[in-house]
């Protein structure tokens, strides 16, 4: 920021944003932090909340006018869930895997983690606000005690001591195995959708300069409003010139140094660096690159409001293009490294995190 490249040009708005800048709610045993398109105006088409919850800890059960994608970044945590039908969802998540509620999906989270458990929370929106998602002691709490008795079949006193306002996050009874608390009323049925996914132990694309895993509808098929991609990036590498032809990029880096240069058109670029806990906004259709400027691995995901992922690679691109019209274009008064450029890019290969 303070000495950028000489190739930056022009006028563009801030696309970098760290969650360590965004105001931090602390609850019982808990926090959470926001960034949307209040704190970065570029974030129009997704919003990402950081949260954390101690051992035992709930995040109370409600649902959202926007569906929900989650990354556990460490720890553990008990998902539960209703589906569509009337079936019941429980699963306990780790490090690397991912949750997915659509819209008005109810559910509630539970931290297992014996130090704690975070994990990012993406929702399709960018302005998704943690402060408008529909909680159950709120709702009770604003509806007359008459007909919370008849919608229950109980007297009336039985609700005297319901909370009087949102729980929100706070200590809860720490649970027993799945089998042992799963409901197992007569009408009780499990769920068959399948809300959570194994990101990580996918096998990964094995590229020369690090690693890449991708989690679409194509794979987690419940997820049809967001697509990511798991990348590792190696010292000295560079996650290659690309751009992504149907949504915005929203990125969270998770450990490593990175720098990304984002080109606009109209000859507007400008590069940012990128640190732990850092987001970072590419603009559907502007080529970048991420670079690893560190002296360790980039840990990184990459995430857009789409039902699949998509990119096209300048490598590939250029080598899927007639020799002649590529270097008419690049190398018209210097052939001979025109048939160096040419034999480097004629394999048209894409190494999507590429090393010299």
């Amino acid at each position: 920021m303070v000495r950028p490249p000489s190739t930056d040009h022009g006028d563009m708005q801030n696309m970098r944003w760290s969650f360590a800048d965004s105001h931090i709610r602390i609850e019982e045993g808990g926090w959470t932090r926001q960034t949307t398109s209040r704190e970065m105006a570029a974030s129009s088409e997704i919003a990402g909340v950081n949260m954390r919850l101690d051992k035992g800890v709930i995040r109370e059960l409600h649902w959202h006018t926007q569906a929900e994608w989650a990354y556990v970044l460490d720890g553990e945590v008990r998902v539960t869930a209703l589906d569509y039908d009337g079936g019941n969802y429980i699963q306990d998540l780790k490090k690397g895997d991912l949750w997915y509620f659509p819209t008005g999906v109810p559910h509630s989270l539970q931290g297992l983690g014996e130090n704690g458990t975070e994990f990012l929370l993406i929702f399709d929106s960018g302005e998704f606000s943690e402060e408008s998602t529909f909680l159950l002691t709120e709702w009770l709490a604003h509806t007359p005690k008459s007909v919370i008795s008849k919608n229950f079949h109980l007297a009336p006193e039985v609700f005297d001591h319901l909370p009087k306002e949102q729980k929100y996050i706070f200590q809860g009874t720490y649970p027993d195995t799945i089998d042992k608390e799963r409901p197992s009323g007569s009408d009780a049925k499990i769920s068959d959708v399948e809300f959570t996914h194994r990101f990580l132990e996918q096998e990964p694309l094995n590229t020369t300069g690090g690693t890449v895993r991708i989690a679409d509808s194509t794979n987690f098929p419940i997820s049809k409003t967001i697509a990511a991609a798991h990348v590792t990036i190696d010292v000295g590498a560079l996650r290659e010139m690309h751009w992504h032809p149907v949504a915005d990029e929203w990125s969270f880096f998770i450990s490593g140094r990175a720098r990304v240069t984002i080109f606009a058109s109209e000859g507007n670029a400008r590069t940012f660096d990128y640190g732990p806990g850092d987001v970072g906004i590419v603009p559907k259709n502007n080529g970048h690159f991420i670079e690893n400027i560190g002296d360790e691995p980039i840990e990184m995901l990459e995430i857009f409001r789409a039902e699949k992922f998509q990119d096209f690679s300048l490598f590939q691109w250029l080598g899927e293009t007639p020799k002649k019209m590529v270097v008419d274009h690049l190398f018209a008064d210097d052939p001979d490294n025109g048939e160096k450029f040419w034999n480097s890019v004629q394999s048209a290969h894409k190494d999507p995190v590429t090393k010299p």
